[in-house]
């Protein structure tokens, strides 16, 4: 492609408008797919949906339903998986009760077959300096056909008996390559994905039909593109709980209080709300960018709360009442409340408009930031003040605790004079 600012189509607005056109050439199976973003290889497909079980026939019923379920969804394309049952296979029965009879024991006959038709070294002789392995084996005419198992011959007790008396020789086909994933027995069904699906979307509905309609013996994984995706994505979850727990912890040691952080942290709510509402207005997903714009979003809001909480308290040290002191220090924080909320909105403006190449990964980002920002900045002035008059009856002042010592200091003092007495 020529570069961005040379183009007026994004990169995903030229795959959707090939995708058709491609898909509609007769006898050609053609479609174009963006690169992996997450660093995965090229050729990798999207999904990549392990299924688990005892066996291979298991393994292969369950492949077949999910294959069938899935072509339903309607936007997995180049559903495919890696466990072909397309291999021939000899499944050789041995009848031990008539070999045993026969004289014939279960070695005999497995050195039988691996000697006639695998080949075995017996011995090896020397001509000159080169030395030359003696190899047993029917020559390969006659051992071309499954009938030719049946008419080799092993010696038993009794004499010579024939292959068909002791064994039955059944045609089956296996899998052409025994797959595993965590060293246990696995199949892979892999697809790509129609443009504005996510990946998401298309491994809740894979777990859904896997929940459903799959025996509860049969386990599911996931690979290549999907786990990056799942593991990426409950590790910033773990972030954003990380980052509350240690803001919190911060914010009480500053405050020496467990209360006003509570107050304080109410912002977050608000600003998710926002962040979420603005990707829904512009249709974009939740993806690993947004969410690092949520992150990102618990340090920016609380800026707002701590300004107001911070001088309300102050205003309460020097003799103000709740209500005067959270309505004074609404007021005269409102101005650096705005400034600092606006600055922060229009720097990371330029992202949320997505501008230059890349930008369209960037994008969600910078809507979630802005869309949290304007919406908690405005309602933080609202929720914060009426929180923190309702949670003030639960917080004393430093004159209050100081009062209260000297009070208990007092009683101790009397209490030790009669005492004495």
């Amino acid at each position: 492609l020529k570069p961005r600012d040379e183009r007026e189509k994004s990169q995903q607005q030229i795959v959707q408008e090939l995708f058709p056109q491609l898909l509609s050439i007769p006898g050609v199976l053609a479609f174009v797919i963006n690169p992996p973003s997450l660093g995965a290889n090229f050729a990798s497909s999207p999904v990549s949906y392990v299924i688990q079980g005892d066996n291979y026939e298991e393994i292969n019923q369950a492949v077949n339903i999910m294959m069938g379920e899935a072509s339903k969804l309607g936007y997995l394309l180049n559903l495919d998986t890696d466990l072909r049952l397309n291999k021939p296979q000899l499944d050789i029965h041995i009848d031990r009760e008539r070999a045993s009879g026969l004289g014939v024991s279960v070695a005999d006959i497995g050195s039988t077959l691996e000697t006639f038709l695998g080949g075995r070294v017996v011995t090896d002789f020397k001509r000159g300096a080169k030395q030359y392995d003696v190899i047993l084996q029917v020559k390969p005419e006659a051992r071309s056909t499954p009938n030719s198992i049946e008419n080799l011959y092993l010696r038993s007790n009794a004499g010579l008996v024939q292959l068909a008396n002791v064994v039955k020789v059944e045609k089956t086909v296996a899998p052409k390559e025994l797959n595993h994933y965590n060293r246990i027995r696995s199949a892979t069904i892999t697809a790509s994905l129609l443009p504005g699906v996510t990946l998401g979307k298309a491994l809740d509905d894979l777990d859904k039909i896997a929940q459903e309609k799959l025996p509860s013996n049969i386990k599911r994984e996931y690979s290549g593109q999907s786990l990056e995706y799942k593991t990426s994505s409950s590790a910033l979850y773990f972030m954003f709980l990380l980052a509350l727990i240690f803001i919190y912890l911060v914010l009480s040691a500053q405050f020496e209080s467990f209360v006003h952080p509570f107050t304080i942290l109410l912002s977050v709510p608000l600003a998710v709300f926002g962040a979420l509402l603005t990707l829904f207005i512009f249709g974009e997903s939740l993806n690993i960018y947004s969410q690092i714009g949520l992150i990102m979003l618990i340090g920016l809001v609380t800026k707002n709360a701590i300004l107001i909480v911070e001088f309300a308290n102050q205003q309460k040290e020097n003799g103000l009442s709740v209500a005067d002191a959270i309505i004074e220090a609404a007021t005269i924080r409102l101005r650096p409340i705005l400034m600092t909320s606006f600055a922060t909105i229009f720097g990371i403006l330029p992202i949320a408009i997505g501008l230059g190449a890349g930008a369209e990964s960037r994008r969600p980002l910078g809507l979630v930031v802005v869309g949290g920002m304007l919406f908690s900045t405005f309602l933080t002035l609202v929720v914060v003040p009426v929180v923190y008059t309702l949670l003030s009856r639960f917080v004393k002042t430093k004159e209050e605790v100081k009062l209260a010592n000297e009070n208990s200091r007092t009683e101790l003092n009397d209490e030790a004079v009669m005492v004495g007495k």
